[in-house]
């Protein structure tokens, strides 16, 4: 996930989940501003990983630290995302659904 608003700022900033059965949750397996975000991006891009750019999600998911499980807070956002991507993934031609993301703490 990316923040396109961060672009115009000249710091973009990513964050990378990581989902396994065998997991409770998602968890961060890369996070950064600037050019380790471009990285990020360009990774996922080049191995065929979606980029979605939701800049509120990507400012909760900066606060996690890296290998650690998503909260239960944002179970349901992510949820609505990886929901997402399966249709996508199948062919289903929808748009980016409208998150829900918790208020900041």
């Amino acid at each position: 996930m990316s923040d396109p608003q961060q672009q115009s700022n000249s710091m973009r900033t990513a964050v990378a989940l990581a989902y396994r059965e065998a997991d409770a949750a998602p968890r961060v397996v890369a996070k950064g501003r600037g050019l380790v975000a471009e990285e990020i991006i360009a990774r996922a891009k080049e191995h065929g990983v979606y980029v979605h750019e939701s800049p509120e999600l990507v400012s909760l998911l900066l606060q996690i630290d890296l290998d650690q499980r998503i909260p239960p807070q944002l179970y349901i956002a992510v949820a609505e995302l990886l929901a997402w991507l399966y249709r996508i993934e199948r062919g289903e031609g929808l748009p980016p659904p409208d998150l829900s993301i918790p208020p900041a703490a």
